[in-house]
């Protein structure tokens, strides 16, 4: 029972081999429920292992007590040993292997493979191109380099050419920045077999002990999304020095030993990676020259039983006479045998033909059935005569097998030695990537633009699609005026809008928080944040005032009941804001003239509102060569030069942006783009339209905006998204870093006018 309960536990095993319904035990030590309390089922991978076991495939021996017959070894579709590993001691004996990803094993088996007649040519570098590494299921980290004395030493491949070393593996965590200038390490995974419960009472040996100090509170808040320990360290203590030492002083880093000992042919062995491969290969081939042996066995007979039934409908009046003439079913057979010249398995299958075959249409199923048998005895025999179609055939039993099974690795390969502390940050790599925001709440990142895959009616309406850098920070902020801050690599991966994971998973926000802003924030402490209302509110907030990640909510600015928070863009301290309304007013302002403020301060009063009914429902940055890009409700839009519109005092009605036409209600969104940018233009029945700058009418404040999207009588345009893209800028070093500008617009929300003075 306790073998099969390890078999269910996805903390114990890389793929599960059992499916189990009750309490199974968990990472922080419990025991599973007796067996009376808890049903169990083989998983598909559990059957995939036993695939044509029922074939001749593999030897029987006795159990323990020869009242069974056991399989000495399973066919074993999937390279178990590898892919979940094994551990045990023997009489002077033990193995661990560990596991392995399948995509990557198979990889390597396939490459095998096809280099079949160059197998010897093949090392253990060349496999290491395909498997990278242990992958276990608790995921963690593995440091490739060991040191010893002065030299680094490649314990992977050493271990995997010998079949024998050890590695080193460590907890993943992050440093988290919380309000006061205080900070807390958040451990998301753990190493291998590491009991999460005896973690948590070390670290508070330690910390009561005085080994490890400047821990204020330390808590498991782990749940059905995945681990998460936190520890709150002191504003006096640098919280990269306690992670040194919890590593140092823990089981949040360990050594892993590995012994590739397995029986081979009943006989124990110490195994390269290399000759672990070849083996599993060899039994595959055997394994599929055993089934095809069976299998054209079994069409032999069937062929041969055919034949009689052919021969029968054939001569159907003397069969029917010949077995009417007979007194028994014995004469009948010896009758048939003799006359027909058929054999004994013939004469019976005869005899035990239903009357109903005897139709025409039985018949033609008879001989289909005959051609479909010779054809199937002709593959068989032609596959066990060619060693090399037995190969393709494995390769694409084997390729079959990743289509299904495999997955991303959890365990992260580290290129360093195993005496420099990592933390999540250090791993981090320079990528570039598209943060994909959704009006629904599905947030996702993805390697390119061209991968972004928004069709004319999508299941979800672009929020935002903002370019960024793995090594930065996102920041949401609510409509209440709350915040929360996640770093960009953690984002799930997606190619379209609402395949990604809700902020709500993310963050500390709730389903009902409603999503007003995002910004993208490079790794610097200089420049500002700038926020604006619906009714135009402005606030301005120096970046070195944020916190840096963090999933609890903070308040960023105090927003009245009856407003909402409606933009946020990061600004040098130079910039100019633009504030276009509903009217089709707009107002040009210098950032400066609103003094920084602290996260709880409410603002100023940023624009004067034609009436009660007009709001705020556009916040631009200018910048020199740009079009201020306008569009109404009913799909009228116009561009006009940025050099239009004068620079005001704060707090004023600004210039006519758009003089609205009778048929239109209101301007719904203002863009700052250039003339060959491609905006996305959302309608209320759910669609997007592509519509270019330099496609819209281009012209002084006074042209009239034209139509470039036809709407029906029960729909209009709600707003406008363009793509943002990350500034290259020059860093000297990291507390230069321009911040990048980066918002969405989103118009359909209704406008209040402020009390605000």
């Amino acid at each position: 029972y306790d073998a099969m309960v390890r078999l269910a536990q996805d903390f114990s095993m890389r793929y599960t081999l059992v499916d189990g319904q009750g309490n199974f035990g968990s990472i922080d030590g419990d025991a599973a429920a007796a067996m009376r309390y808890t049903e169990a089922r083989m998983s598909q991978m559990g059957f995939d292992l036993l695939e044509d076991i029922g074939k001749n495939t593999v030897d029987f021996t006795t159990n323990f007590d020869d009242s069974l017959k056991e399989p000495a070894v399973l066919p074993a579709t999937i390279p178990n040993l590898l892919v979940n590993g094994s551990s045990g001691i023997a009489v002077g004996m033990a193995t661990s292997i560990p596991p392995h990803n399948l995509g990557e094993v198979i990889d390597a088996l396939v490459y095998m493979l096809g280099n079949w007649d160059k197998l010897d040519d093949i090392s253990i570098s060349d496999l290491l191109n395909f498997i990278k590494g242990p992958d276990f299921p608790t995921g963690g980290l593995v440091f490739r380099y060991k040191q010893k004395k002065d030299q680094e030493i490649d314990a992977i491949t050493g271990a995997y050419a010998t079949g024998r070393g050890r590695v080193t593996v460590q907890a993943k965590a992050h440093v988290e920045q919380m309000e006061r200038n205080k900070s807390r390490i958040v451990i998301t995974e753990l190493p291998y077999q590491t009991n999460k419960t005896n973690l948590l009472g070390r670290i508070a040996d330690l910390h009561r002990d005085g080994k490890i100090e400047g821990l204020t509170d330390l808590r498991d808040e782990s749940d059905r999304n995945g681990m998460r320990i936190i520890i709150e360290t002191t504003r006096n203590v640098e919280p990269e020095d306690v992670l040194s030492a919890l590593f140092r002083l823990t089981p949040m880093q360990s050594t892993f030993s590995i012994s590739l000992l397995a029986l081979v042919d009943s006989e124990p062995r110490v195994l390269t990676l290399k000759q672990a491969l070849r083996v599993y290969l060899e039994h595959r081939l055997e394994v599929t020259r055993r089934r095809s042996e069976y299998d054209l066995e079994k069409a032999r007979q069937r062929a041969h039983i055919l034949e009689g039934l052919l021969i029968a409908l054939d001569n159907l009046d003397e069969v029917i006479e010949t077995i009417r003439k007979s007194r028994t079913v014995e004469t009948a057979r010896k009758n048939l045998i003799k006359q027909f010249k058929l054999t004994e398995i013939q004469a019976q299958a005869i005899l035990d033909m239903q009357l109903r075959r005897l139709a025409a249409l039985e018949r033609r199923k008879l001989q289909d059935e005959y051609k479909e048998v010779q054809a199937q005895i002709k593959n068989l025999e032609r596959l066990l005569s060619r060693p090399d179609l037995m190969r393709e055939l494995i390769k694409e039993e084997l390729q079959a097998v990743r289509e299904k099974y495999a997955d991303t690795r959890r365990t992260q390969i580290v290129e360093r030695t195993d005496s420099t502390t990592i933390t999540a940050s250090d791993l981090l790599p320079d990528q570039t990537v598209w943060v994909l925001i959704g009006e629904k709440g599905t947030i996702a990142r993805t390697s390119s633009p061209e991968m972004i895959k928004i069709p004319v009616k999508p299941n979800e309406q672009p929020f935002a699609l903002m370019q960024a850098n793995t090594q930065d920070v996102l920041y949401l902020f609510a409509a209440d005026g709350r915040a929360v801050s996640l770093p960009v690599y953690q984002l799930p991966q997606a190619q379209e809008l609402g395949k990604g994971t809700h902020y709500a998973e993310l963050t500390g926000f709730s389903r009902r928080d409603h999503l007003a802003a995002a910004v993208i924030r490079p790794f610097s402490r200089n420049g500002y944040l700038f926020l604006t209302t619906l009714v135009g509110v402005v606030k301005r907030v120096r970046l070195e005032d944020l916190p840096g990640i963090t999933s609890d909510p903070f308040v960023v600015m105090n927003v009245d009941k009856e407003d909402s928070l409606g933009w946020a863009k990061l600004t040098t301290g130079d910039d100019e804001v633009m504030l276009g309304t509903a009217a089709g007013q707009l107002i040009r302002f210098k950032e400066d003239t609103v003094r920084p403020m602290g996260l709880p301060a409410s603002g100023v009063l940023g624009i004067k509102l034609a009436n009660e009914a007009d709001g705020v429902i556009s916040m631009e940055l200018a910048a020199p060569d740009m079009f201020v890009w306008s569009i109404t409700d009913n799909g009228l839009a116009k561009a006009t030069p940025i050099d239009e519109y004068p620079v005001k005092g704060r707090y004023g009605q600004g210039v006519v942006n758009v003089r609205l036409p009778q048929d239109a209600a209101e301007v719904v969104a203002v863009v700052v783009a250039t003339e060959r940018t491609e905006l996305l233009v959302k309608t209320a029945l759910g669609s997007t339209r592509k519509v270019r700058v330099d496609k819209t009418t281009i012209g002084r404040r006074s042209i009239k905006p034209r139509s470039v999207v036809s709407v029906g009588e029960r729909n209009q345009i709600t707003g406008a998204v363009q793509m943002t893209e990350r500034p290259e800028v020059e860093e000297e070093d990291e507390d230069t870093a321009v911040p990048q500008q980066l918002s969405f617009l989103d118009e359909n929300r209704p406008r209040k006018r402020s009390k605000k003075s």
